[in-house]
């Protein structure tokens, strides 16, 4: 699996959009990177990114279980990859009721969609 492209909104430190093109630019040929920043910047969120979009959990543990930021009403992570010749995107997301920062945590939802599609095949 080749990952192509990671995204994410409102992921525990990293408040907003956030996207990092793996398929384009500076990293298109850059074979080997490093995350690297200070305590706090995001490193291990844009980890959880990944594993939230292709598994719905992450390993570390959060506060109160959660991977929302901090008063915000929505979350989401998308990984758009490649295997076997062909591209998938996978994503997970979560709300908060009425997308208001004080609403009841809803349930998750994860899906899988062939690429360039868009086909919603799980």
């Amino acid at each position: 699996m080749k990952i192509l492209s990671i995204r994410l909104k409102n992921l525990h430190s990293l408040r907003g959009e956030w996207h990092i093109p793996f398929n384009e630019g500076a990293l298109l040929n850059a074979g080997i990177f490093a995350i690297t920043g200070p305590t706090g910047a995001g490193k291990s969120t844009v980890l959880d990114a990944v594993t939230l979009a292709l598994y719905g959990e992450i390993s570390r543990q959060s506060e109160n279980g959660e991977v929302m930021s901090h008063h915000t009403g929505e979350c989401w992570a998308e990984v758009e990859f490649e295997t076997n010749g062909k591209q998938y995107r996978s994503r997970w997301g979560q709300t908060r009721a009425r997308q208001k920062s004080d609403g009841k945590l809803q349930n998750h939802e994860m899906t899988l969609a062939e690429l360039p599609s868009g086909y919603i095949i799980g």
